[in-house]
């Protein structure tokens, strides 16, 4: 054998195992750890979708960071978060910021999700209509007499969890509203938090992901539950009766009945077949549907039911 050759099986039998290193040290749709990232409101979701997956795999680790949604995009194109749970795609700019980097991009939409409107029961205002909603953040209407059938005095007081999170986003992008240094609105840090303070304010009106308050078998959900209303919300201006008035719970959101209404997107730059993309898989045909269904929200693919019905005839 000539130097030539053996020099050449030599790179092929180096590369070999020097692939096999390196793969060695790739995650799988079984096992690794990842960085994934989501907006707050959604909390209560990712760690059931998580905590589920792990149990699978015991060795399939999540480091999960819950910021604001504009933060959490941003560490995604940052490539410091595989995937990223939000309530919208990527915009064209931050595509091709991705798109320069080389890297890849794909999404799943895999719930409907509503924005809940939320106050103190010591507050008996419990139905709004989205022309009043957006009265509010128009400043046209300040004062909760202002409200069709409300019932107490005071100024409206709007509370979200933070600045750049989806749940203010997505109603300012709802309504069309550009300018809110007229309103008053108070930051209180985290959707908890949020319904923390409106109990202790009945001048004060909250705005959660439902999935805090929407999971019947969790202690930690009908605790959270407690001393507080979640508003009924009508698209009529007028509506003729209180079957108008939807509440963002799973009869709500189906059909998206409800007006407040959103899509939860899982957002990837996995560019292999990693563990962002084996928990992708297990929310789109596995009991991830389930487990979303349980949180209270709308699955995009629902998990299959048998059921076997018993005629007692021959056919």
């Amino acid at each position: 054998m000539n130097i030539k050759l053996k020099s050449c099986l030599f790179c092929v039998v180096l590369g070999f195992f020097g692939c096999e290193s390196s793969n060695k040290n790739l995650d799988n749709p079984r096992q690794g750890t990842i960085t994934i990232a989501s907006d707050e409101s959604f909390k209560p979701l990712v760690n059931a979708l998580t905590n589920a997956y792990e149990g699978i795999y015991p060795n399939a680790h999540f480091k999960i960071d819950y910021k604001p949604e504009q933060e959490a995009i941003r560490q995604l194109l940052n490539d410091s978060a595989r995937i990223i749970f939000s309530t919208r795609q990527l915009n064209e700019k931050e595509l091709e910021i991705i798109k320069r980097q080389k890297g890849s991009q794909k999404f799943q939409h895999i719930a409907t999700d509503g924005l809940a409107l939320v106050t103190t029961k010591a507050n008996s205002d419990s139905l709004v209509t989205m022309a009043e909603i957006q009265g509010i953040f128009e400043g046209k209407i300040k004062d909760w007499s202002q409200l069709k059938g409300g019932n107490q005095k005071g100024l409206i007081t709007l509370v979200f969890d933070n600045a750049n999170a989806s749940n203010l986003n997505f109603v300012l992008h709802k309504f069309n509203i550009t300018n809110i240094q007229g309103l008053r609105i108070i930051s209180a840090g985290s959707n908890e938090k949020v319904i923390e303070d409106v109990r202790k304010d009945p001048l004060h009106l909250g705005f959660i992901g439902v999935n805090w308050i929407s999971d019947g078998h969790s202690l930690a959900s009908e605790e959270l539950s407690q001393g507080i209303n979640v508003l009924g919300v009508s698209k009529k201006m007028n509506p003729d009766s209180l079957t108008d008035y939807i509440q963002p719970f799973q009869g709500g959101l189906e059909f998206k009945r409800y007006p407040l209404y959103r899509d939860v997107y899982i957002l990837s730059r996995e560019g292999y077949s990693g563990l962002g993309g084996g928990l992708m898989t297990y929310i789109a045909r596995d009991v991830g549907g389930l487990i979303i269904q349980k949180m209270g929200l709308l699955p995009t693919v629902p998990y299959p039911r048998e059921i076997e019905i018993t005629t007692g005839k021959d056919f």
